[in-house]
């Protein structure tokens, strides 16, 4: 299976540019900055049946009800550069999506580890042994 970074996704992305509230001065009032990014994830031919299913189960807050992942960028200045930024964030949220965390093995204690905590139960045990019989505060 190819990793992600080398699956070319670029012609199933719809890019949407609109007037964003980031930085720009004046010119943020005239210039259509902010990009928004959707990509069907169902419609997809890039990725496999499990991958889209592990997609819309983690991603399920970013996908809206027609089916599309929804990524917005307007931190920058530039169209181009938002675009990039959301491009970017899309492979990363896929990354994360698709990444399946390593099986914990179970362990046994040592011996040693063993023996240690039962030569500390035995040391409070007797510690506490010490204290019966004592009357404390009668004078």
């Amino acid at each position: 299976m190819a990793s992600l970074q080398d699956r070319d996704f670029s012609d199933e992305f719809i890019f949407t540019a609109s007037r964003g509230s980031g930085p720009g001065g004046q010119n943020v009032n005239k210039v259509s900055s902010k990009v928004e990014l959707r990509f069907h994830v169902a419609n997809s031919r890039l990725l496999s049946d499990e991958e889209k299913a592990m997609i819309s189960e983690k991603l399920a807050n970013k996908i809206n009800q027609e089916g599309f992942l929804q990524i917005i960028a307007q931190a920058e200045r530039s169209q181009l550069q938002n675009k990039g930024a959301a491009v970017k964030r899309f492979y990363h949220l896929m990354q994360s999506a698709l990444h399946q965390p390593k099986a914990r093995k179970a362990t046994k204690p040592s011996p040693a580890a063993v023996r240690e905590r039962l030569q500390s139960k035995r040391k409070a045990a007797q510690k506490k042994a010490g204290r019966q019989g004592r009357d404390f505060g009668q004078d």
